[in-house]
């Protein structure tokens, strides 16, 4: 079933811009240093969470200027349901990471349930350790966890429908330069 693209067109005239381009791009420059100061000695295997992570580890990867191994990984919890269950594996890491740091990298820290499953299954696989960083951290109460939190966050954002910059509107404007709120939502 596919969406009606003129609703998917009024979404994006009517939302609310809550970071411009430029916006984003300098948050994940910062981010790039971060990464650079803490985890350039270390070896690590970055992996870009599908399909939400994939600009901005795309556009993160080219700041960090250390050698890396990348790849990807897709889970969810969902299933075609409307409430999470265990974690499914849509495509599992398929580079080794036993005894070496790694670094996850997603769209949003929203609730972090299928983050905080990721990074519990790369510790309990052989990981030396576990970084993660998120382009958005929302802030509201309903993390996973109280002591859930990215090691690296870009910008934070109001508890709002957002999309732009990898994350979607019903499947559209992953391709949004922006991160946008629906109007109402």
């Amino acid at each position: 079933m596919s969406a009606d693209l003129e609703h998917i067109r009024q979404v994006m005239r009517e939302a609310d811009c809550l970071y411009t381009e430029a916006q984003v791009e300098a948050a994940i420059a910062k981010v790039g240093a971060q990464i650079n100061a803490e985890l350039a000695e270390r070896n690590p295997v970055v992996f870009c969470v599908m399909n939400g992570g994939l600009i901005f580890s795309g556009k993160l990867l080219t700041h960090l200027n250390f050698p890396l191994e990348a790849s990807y990984l897709h889970a969810t919890r969902y299933r075609n349901e409307t409430r999470g269950g265990d974690l499914f594996w849509k495509a599992k890491p398929e580079i080794s990471f036993i005894d070496r740091d790694v670094l996850i990298i997603d769209d949003i820290l929203d609730e972090g349930h299928t983050l905080s499953a990721i990074i519990d299954f790369c510790k309990h696989a052989g990981a030396r350790a576990v970084h993660t960083a998120v382009l958005i951290d929302k802030d509201h109460d309903r993390k996973a966890s109280p002591d859930l939190k990215a090691d690296f966050v870009g910008l934070p954002c109001i508890d709002r429908y957002i999309f732009g910059y990898g994350m979607d509107y019903k499947g559209y404007w992953r391709n949004a330069a922006g991160i946008f709120a629906v109007k109402g939502m």
